[in-house]
Order: structure tokens, then sequence, then C-alpha cells
């Protein structure tokens, strides 16, 4: 599939974030739902006084109420408009887009930029108190509250299990022609000076609700539920376990998105655009 851009089109890279609270998501839906998509291109349109809107892709499609501080979306512009434009589109889009939502860095993408496709791992924190009297209300948009004592040392062992290359059928919301596999880089849990548990994920991408069922998991091996080795066991059965739950969203921040060097896009885009399977299995049934 090639992605070269036609003749007279600019790929402008944005670099964004929000709080997904009133948002339910990032995908423009239905009539009379906010999503995160919808304002930005509603404002793009407005404030470059465009007869017709602009399609933005995104690295990270996050779900109802799941925040986004380090956000990557490409919009693909006019190259007259984007002259026009370039030097004051981002005091424009501050001035037109609703408190929730900041876009931080407007700027033209290299050559086979795709803020999806050319990424190599996106980065994600979720963050839980298990404080006996609750979260602070100050945080309580991002913060989720678990009310039995969690043990750390415990989840990085349950965590430690996880990383690598794996059929994450088990913690994933499956969708027609879509595999599973996914390389997981790093899964960390650490206890800050506050008393909050940020549990820390890194993978080349994530199915839906993977990461959500992965924290329900390890929060059920903190509290003493099941031991550290049931969440690989789990994972190596391929199918949804009952006891795995899928956390509330709130806690969950889309913190990095990360890209290979410029030369390496191209490829990197191809091969994200792969249907890939496990060793000895066919793509066809890893989905």
């Amino acid at each position: 599939m090639s992605d070269a851009l036609p003749p007279g089109v600019v790929r402008v890279r944005l670099d964004l974030s929000y709080d997904g609270t009133d948002f339910r998501g990032w995908a423009r839906q239905r009539e009379g739902q906010r999503t995160v998509q919808q304002e930005l291109e509603d404002a793009l349109r407005i404030v470059t006084r465009s007869a017709h809107g602009f399609e933005l892709t995104v690295a990270g499609r996050t779900d109802a109420g799941v925040h986004a501080r380090g956000q990557v979306a490409h919009v693909d512009l006019p190259d007259w408009l984007w002259a026009e434009q370039r030097d004051k589109l981002l005091r424009r889009l501050a001035g037109r887009l609703p408190q929730d939502i900041r876009v931080w860095r407007v700027g033209e993408a290299p050559p086979h930029f795709d803020a999806r496709f050319s990424a190599v791992w996106r980065r994600y924190v979720y963050r839980v108190s298990d404080h006996p009297a609750g979260v602070d209300p100050l945080r309580r948009r991002f913060v989720l509250w678990h009310d039995r004592p969690l043990d750390v040392e415990a989840m990085n062992a349950a965590s430690q299990l996880l990383l690598g290359e794996h059929d994450f059928a088990a913690f994933c919301r499956k969708r027609e022609g879509a595999t599973t596999i996914r390389a997981v880089q790093l899964l960390r849990w650490e206890r800050r000076p506050d008393g909050v548990l940020e549990g820390t994920v890194r993978a080349d991408a994530f199915c839906h609700n993977m990461v959500r069922s992965l924290v329900g998991a390890l929060l059920f091996v903190g509290d003493g539920h099941r031991p550290p080795e049931w969440a690989a066991e789990v994972l190596a059965a391929r199918v949804r376990d009952s006891a795995v739950r899928v956390v509330r969203p709130h806690g969950l921040t889309l913190e990095e998105v990360g890209y290979p060097p410029d030369d390496r896009l191209a490829a990197r885009a191809a091969a994200a655009r792969t249907l890939r399977a496990l060793p000895g299995r066919d793509p066809a049934g890893a989905g």
C-alpha cells in the first residue's frame, strides 16, 4: 500500500492532550455523542474557514473516559492552506477548542509519516489508590480507588510473566479480521510518595480493552485473590476468564507515542499494516 501524498497536499502532525472524562472516546460517533475527534475536526474546519472538513488519523483511539497527555494525530491539508495557516493555527485552535482539549504543537510531518501506522510503541499509565479513605477529591477524575491493600511486589512478579510477544486474546475484546497478537515491551508498577500506584505499560500496539483488562488481572493478584502466576495462565489459555474484569477507564492515560527515525517511517508503516501471527500459527487464525 502506498502512503504517498497527492500533489498539493501537506501532512501536518498534531501533538495534543485531553481530559477524557466528558468524551465518548476519540472516534466520531452518532449524532449527540461528544468525542475528541469531532471537537478537533470541527475546530479545524472553523479556524481554517474551510467549506468542508478534514479527517484526522490518530495514534491510539482511546475509549470513553480515557485521558491522553501525549496523543499524536495527523491531518492532510492543501499546501496553500498550510502556508496561510502554519504560523497562526496553534493559537487559533487554542481560542476555539474546549478547555478539556489542548493542541500543543503543529508542524509539517516528515515524508511517509502516519500517526497510527508509523508508531513503534504506545505508553499508557494506569493510576490507582488503595488508601482506605479513598482518592484525593482533586484527583478523582484520574485515579481509581481499590478498596483492598495492594502488594506491588506481587503485581510486578505477575507483570514480568506477561512481557514479550503473545496472543493477548484473553485480555482483549476481539474484532473480526483483527489480530490479538501484541508485543508488550514494559509492564511495571511503582508506588509514588503520595501512595498512588502507577502501572506503566508500553507495547507496539494494544487491542480493545487490553490495558484495562491487564490492570484488572494484576489488581486481582495485588490484593491476594490470585497468585502471580495466575495472570500468565490466563494469557496462555487465550480465552476470556470471568475473573478478569475490565477496570474503569478514568484511571488510564495515554502518556506517549514513539516513532522511529524519519528514514524508517515508511518501512514501519508497511510492517504495521501486515496482519501478523506467532511462529507456527496461521495469521488468518490469529485474529
